[in-house]
């Protein structure tokens, strides 16, 4: 099955989720073998599950947390544990290029995420960069991959408007499917309704994962229904 994420990063108030959510559902129609997961703002995960209950459901739209806590329950000023968020989320987004960036995460982090999250019964969406993938895979715990999604983002093309060369994507891609064969990967960098159809035909891309166009609901519901027509 194809899939589309829409993260929307930090993102929109509650009063503005609420309106694309309701957009986005009058906007999009169900498409035989997508999923959509929307992954907004921790405190936006209640009301936006409660928004898709009224959803059908053929349409495959599931929520994604854009980030978990390192640790479980416990004395951890701030944070927020997978068994938090797991009834809410079906997905977490682990190791994105801006934690690492601007929160310094380290490779041992996203590999305590990804443990959590798989004891929470939660699917990790982990995300490398090429030429760093093989080091931020070699932490992840083997017997935990079994459900592990690959989201490969070039961190010069995440937040901007120049998207990396579908060339370029293609041999990175390559050599991220080398260091994780048979793992479906998602693609995301400066995606967009114009160039999605573009990364969809690279060897080994499964799905997208869109950020600031993600935040425009007419415009997501262009992509999803790119993606489907290519799937």
């Amino acid at each position: 099955m194809a899939i589309v994420l829409a993260n929307w990063k930090s993102h929109k108030s509650l009063s503005e989720a609420e309106a694309w959510m309701k957009k986005f559902g009058q906007l999009y129609h169900p498409e035989s073998g997508l999923e959509v997961i929307i992954a907004p703002s921790f405190p936006y995960l209640v009301p936006m599950g409660q928004m898709l209950q009224e959803f059908d459901a053929d349409h495959h739209i599931t929520l994604a947390a854009q980030d978990l806590s390192p640790f479980p329950f416990g004395p951890y000023t701030g944070a927020v544990a997978a068994d938090m968020v797991s009834d809410l989320a079906g997905y977490a987004i682990l190791g994105h290029s801006e934690r690492r960036r601007y929160f310094h995460e380290t490779n041992q982090e996203v590999a305590n995420k990804l443990s959590e999250a798989v004891a929470a019964g939660m699917k990790p969406i982990v995300c490398v960069d090429e030429p760093y993938a093989r080091a931020q895979v070699a932490s992840l715990n083997d017997e935990e991959l079994n459900d592990l999604i690959i989201g490969y983002g070039p961190a010069e093309a995440i937040g901007g408007n120049i998207p990396q060369r579908p060339e370029e994507a293609s041999s990175a891609m390559e050599k991220i499917q080398e260091i994780v064969p048979g793992k479906p990967i998602l693609y995301g960098g400066s995606i967009n309704k114009d160039n999605a159809a573009d990364y969809l035909q690279i060897d080994g891309v499964t799905g997208l994962m869109v950020g600031t166009a993600s935040l425009d609901p007419s415009e997501f519901a262009d992509i999803c229904k790119t993606v489907a027509s290519a799937s």
